[in-house]
This record gives structure tokens, sequence and C-alpha cells, in this order.
């Protein structure tokens, strides 16, 4: 049965990295973050609409990670128990980032959280020194914090698995294949 892992967290926490190293380790697939895709291509004045597009194509992009994942168990000879997906973002994410910076949340993100079903978070903490790209927005010490009290605040309050994850990107690593291996093996 497939076991969804998603990675959440403030920008510039490690979590493109943390998902690329533990579907090395787990020699599985991970589900790339579609904003960073839609930003690049569209830049990066959006609007509160364009965080609804941007959800929709995230859980669109999650749904096509899964299938793959379901299609090479079929095909395969032998059936894989416990397979995982990481997923770099998902709708907790989305929430955050429309009630950061518009106040609000589209409905349709709040619905999503309640249909889409996870098996653990890892949630990524603003320990690592920030990195600055083209796409990121808050380098500020005091935002990110803010934004990380944001996700703990969801996470404590949902029934799912969290594990805080802390530390360089290989005690990350470490720390969130003890989480995972806890919960599946």
């Amino acid at each position: 049965m497939l076991k969804k892992i998603v990675i959440l967290g403030p920008e510039s926490t490690g979590k493109s990295t943390l998902c690329h190293q533990l579907a090395n380790h787990y020699q599985t697939l991970w589900c790339p973050e579609f904003a960073r895709e839609y930003l690049l291509k569209n830049g990066t004045n959006y609007s509160f609409d364009d965080l609804a597009i941007i959800a929709k194509g995230q859980i669109n992009l999650e749904k096509n990670y899964e299938l793959r994942i379901t299609q090479d168990e079929l095909n395969s000879k032998f059936k894989i128990q416990n397979s995982k997906l990481f997923i770099d973002t998902n709708m907790y994410v989305m929430k955050v980032w429309c009630e950061f910076v518009f106040g609000k949340c589209h409905q349709f993100i709040e619905d999503e959280i309640i249909n889409r079903k996870y098996d653990l978070y890892l949630l990524t903490n603003i320990d690592l020194p920030w990195v600055e790209d083209e796409l990121r927005e808050y380098p500020n010490e005091k935002t990110r914090q803010e934004l990380f009290e944001m996700y703990k605040n969801l996470l404590e309050n949902q029934t799912i698995p969290w594990q805080l994850i802390n530390g360089t990107n290989e005690e990350r690593l470490q720390n969130s294949i003890i989480a995972i291996n806890k919960l599946y093996i």
C-alpha cells in the first residue's frame, strides 16, 4: 500500500533537498512543488486566483506521481510492500501561503485539506541558513518564524502523525529516516 509522506515548512528549509534524498534512500519517487514551475513560467507577481491554479496544479502533479508508482508496482513481478511517495508541498502549504499573503484561503484548498489523505508529515525547521533564489520572498528571521509557527499549529491540530526535522541536511535525512522507519518498518 502506498504511503504518502509530505515534507512541509517555510521556504528555504531544505524541503526539496530532503524529498530528493529520501526518494533516493527508499528507491522511490518524489513529487516536486508545482508552484516553482508555475512561478518561473508566469512570474512572481501572483494573485489570489493564481494560488488556486497552483493548488490545482499541485494536486494533479501529486496524482500523476501516485499513478506512476501504482503502475510500476503492477508492472513489477513482485509487489512492492509499503512503497512511499515523498511530496514536496501540499494543501497546508497553500493554505498558509493564501492566509499569510492575502488574509484568506480558497474554499477549494480547505476542501482538499479534508479530502486528501496522507500518512506522515515532516515539518522542516528554519534552522538552515537562508538561501536566496528568484522565487523566495521572506529572508527575515521573524517572518520565517511566524510562517513556521503557522505550519506547526496546523499539524498540532490534526490527527496525522508528524515529526519536526532539524539540523544539517544530513541530520535532517537521518532524522526523517528514523521517523519513517518507526511508523513503517
